[in-house]
């Protein structure tokens, strides 16, 4: 099987329409998947996938390099094939000539301006919204709105609508009409929030964020595992689904700690620098390939991995391997939990050097002491190839058994 492209696909916060072209390498065509070398280069590590067009090839490639792959469509943007909804709605708001206007995302101020324009309606547009009082989402929001000429007064801290809502409440609204630029969801509980507060509400859908079929509660459920350290890697092939990865983990109320463990354990791998672009705007350094395809990123993870995450270590037993969350001792291979495996992972850097238990209950995340310890160490034995692996130094501490 060979693999078509895969671009880095349109961010729709960053003005970019179709593929990322300004590459300083850019592709020259597909990169067969088959070409990779080691069918098991990926044995003992677990990949999130984020993607829905032609998930089903990035996985297979995966799993047939031994991955264990968590696959959670994120979010897609639904093509608006005509724009007359879009118009409806416009027209509404020229109408209304509301008091206050919530702008949730730079795309879909962009997109609604572009559209009106497009119908000869983009300069009633710009009147009426300068004379309401606007509130955006965020920085980017902020951004386009002031591209296009308008000041905003009052922002988001944290990206959420809840809080825009918020601050109207404070404000007070009775009596006033608001216009909403949804963002892809419709958040009917803060919209009945403002109504139930005496606003008049009208919406506005520049574009419609969809979940694809079978999504369920995978994102939720890739978030967990991504903040509890259960993934090595998350793959994102378009902005959009970083974009909504974030807004979930800010309704879920762990945007911090998904970010902290992109920054400190879970590897990020952008297909391109667009896709790449809300990761570091985030402050996340991820992985890209110089040539933003499919094949070009699977090769980048192998190296990736295969270069940074994989510890070898001879021990009195034979030779030892650490890949993800496996321990590997000859033939024999087991999973550890998290806890367990940063405690064997810290006694293999130190290479049969007594690790003092002080050091050791560092590397607990909850409720670390004396008795936890004590318990992490005999669940880490009872789980390895080989108990005698972790030796103990009495009154010292805790060896490799090297």
């Amino acid at each position: 099987m060979s693999a078509a492209p895969l671009t880095d696909r349109t961010d729709p916060d960053a003005g970019t329409a179709g593929p990322d072209t300004g590459a300083a390498n850019p592709a020259t065509g597909p990169l067969p998947v088959l070409a990779l070398p080691n069918a098991e280069a990926l044995a003992g590590f677990r990949i999130g996938v984020t993607s829905d067009r032609r998930s089903e090839d990035l996985i297979s490639a995966l799993e047939r390099r031994g991955a264990v792959v968590l696959h959670a469509p994120a979010m897609k943007i639904a093509p608006v094939e005509e724009d007359h909804l879009l118009m409806q709605d416009t027209a509404a708001i020229l109408h209304a000539r509301p008091d206050i206007t919530l702008i949730t995302t730079a795309y879909g101020m962009r997109r609604w301006s572009e559209a009106a324009d497009a119908h000869g309606l983009g300069e009633d547009l710009m009147d009426v919204l300068e004379a309401s009082r606007i509130f955006v989402r965020g920085p980017k929001a902020r951004g386009a709105v002031r591209a296009a000429g308008l000041n905003d007064v009052g922002i988001s801290h944290d990206e959420r609508t809840a809080t825009m809502v918020d601050m109207l409440l404070e404000e007070g609204v009775d009596g006033l009409m608001v216009a909403i630029q949804l963002h892809g969801y419709t958040d009917t509980e803060q919209l009945a929030r403002l109504r139930a507060a005496g606003a008049s509400v009208l919406t506005v859908t520049p574009y419609r964020w969809v979940k694809p079929e079978g999504a369920g509660d995978n994102v939720p459920r890739l978030i967990e595992a991504a903040v509890n350290r259960h993934l090595d890697v998350v793959t994102f092939t378009s902005a959009p689904a970083v974009d909504a990865l974030w807004s979930t983990a800010h309704e879920m109320g762990v945007y911090n700690a998904l970010v902290a463990a992109f920054k400190n354990d879970v590897v990020a791998a952008a297909v391109g620098p667009v896709t790449a672009k809300p990761l570091e705007d985030a402050g996340i350094r991820p992985i890209m390939p110089e040539r933003y395809r499919m094949g070009a990123l699977i090769r980048l993870v192998v190296e990736h991995l295969s270069e940074n995450q994989i510890q070898r270590v001879d021990t009195a037993l034979g030779a030892v391997e650490i890949r993800g969350r496996s321990v590997i001792l000859g033939e024999e291979r087991v999973d550890l939990s998290p806890t367990p495996m940063a405690i064997f992972r810290a006694l293999a850097a130190a290479g049969g050097a007594v690790l003092p238990r002080e050091t050791l209950i560092e590397c607990l995340p909850d409720a670390p002491g004396e008795h936890a310890l004590d318990m992490a160490i005999s669940r880490l034995r009872q789980a390895l190839p080989d108990a005698s692996l972790v030796a103990t130094v009495i009154k010292r501490g805790y060896r490799l058994n090297v």
